[in-house]
């Protein structure tokens, strides 16, 4: 095997991030496959090193990527440590700098100063255009679970402050305790949350979907929109006439503001929890202009300033999936596992092609100091 079939798994550093782009066995996979597969070892990742060591697949310290040889190819899920070393790896993640978020000049930057690339997981695309792998599913499903918590806790516990949430082992677990959490709610409400995903017909859209009604809301309760019914611009009524708001769309190019200061005026509002699943909380065209700051799983929820009750918070959590951090990994590695095999012919597998081609593209793009 050439010197592009090393894979390095690193360590994620984001506070709270329990998921990991190889899962032991999908890294066995690989490496059964011939790749030379490295993981770095990590206490905050769900798979345990043993994990991978029962499986003989070797283990790294944490942070070694960062000497690595320049030829190994580096992986792994959210954004790098905030530090400014030139980057001298190619780097499989999610970055998301390509979409002009905040500060991605700075970020990107660090590519061409080291000689190093990124291809981005975001913008893997298959010969139809469709992201190859996506954690969009278990997203949406686990962004619902905490709009539907944290709505519950408006209800029973009005006024107080919604707490830092835990990862959940398993999708039987979390389900169970959202009917619980909706279960109080509704008893002290008289009925249940009216809840409204727009881009339900994607991935992220379903996931929400696939929960509210897992957990039980009648299907009159859950109101799926997407293109069609968006098509004639907002803000809209039906957003603030709705007890959550679940945003689900990937967002490309500017388009008419789903919910915003104004239309938050309504005396007809309801609204009081908004999910930005899609979390383009720093782009200029993000379409929910009433919050600017990204939440954690420690403290979940922003509040929005809004003219009498209810009280209305956003949940703009980055990395959502990690509220199930085993299955997504598992769901998401699996989907990635055809597009790293092609990892060997990556200067001529269109998919790694397009992807270098894009890097390029945006690294040219970066305003001269």
């Amino acid at each position: 095997m050439s010197s592009c079939s090393v894979l390095h798994l690193r360590a994620e550093t984001k506070p709270l991030e329990h998921r990991s782009a190889l899962t032991p066995t999908t890294a066995k996979f690989l490496q059964d496959a011939g790749y030379d597969v490295r993981i770095e070892r990590s206490k905050q990742r769900i798979f345990d090193d043993e994990e991978y060591e029962a499986l003989g697949l070797p283990l790294v310290p944490e942070g070694s990527w960062v000497d690595a040889p320049t030829d190994h190819i580096i992986i792994g899920l959210k954004e790098l440590p905030d530090e400014d070393f030139p980057l001298k790896h190619t780097h499989i993640t999610f970055l998301h700098v390509f979409k002009n978020q905040g500060g991605w000049e700075r970020v990107l930057g660090r590519f061409p100063r080291g000689g190093g690339t990124l291809l981005d997981l975001e913008f893997l695309q298959d010969e139809r255009g469709r992201r190859v792998a996506a954690f969009g599913y278990h997203a949406g499903f686990a962004g619902a679970a905490l709009g539907l918590e944290v709505w519950a806790h408006q209800i029973v516990n009005p006024g107080r402050e919604f707490g830092g949430v835990e990862p959940h082992p398993n999708e039987k677990a979390l389900i169970t305790h959202v009917k619980s959490a909706i279960a109080q709610g509704t008893e002290k409400l008289g009925r249940q949350p009216r809840v409204l995903v727009i881009g339900a017909l994607g991935r992220c859209g379903k996931g929400a979907v696939d929960l509210c009604l897992k957990a039980g809301l009648d299907e009159q309760n859950v109101l799926e929109w997407d293109m069609a019914e968006t098509a004639k611009g907002g803000p809209f009524e039906e957003i603030v006439e709705s007890d959550i708001f679940i945003n689900c769309i990937y967002l490309t190019h500017k388009i008419p503001n789903f919910v915003d200061t104004q239309s938050l005026a309504s005396p007809k509002r309801n609204l009081s929890v908004v999910v930005d699943v899609s979390c383009d909380t720093t782009n200029p065209n993000n379409p929910i202009p009433i919050y600017n700051v990204n939440t954690t799983f420690d403290k979940p929820t922003v509040p929005v300033e809004v003219s009498g009750p209810p009280a209305l918070s956003v949940i703009s959590i980055d990395h959502l999936p990690s509220l199930l951090p085993r299955e997504a990994s598992e769901a998401f590695s699996k989907d990635l596992i055809p597009t790293l095999l092609q990892l060997k012919d990556r200067h001529t597998a269109k998919v790694w092609t397009d992807a270098e081609k894009l890097f390029k593209d945006k690294v040219a793009s970066i305003p001269s100091q």
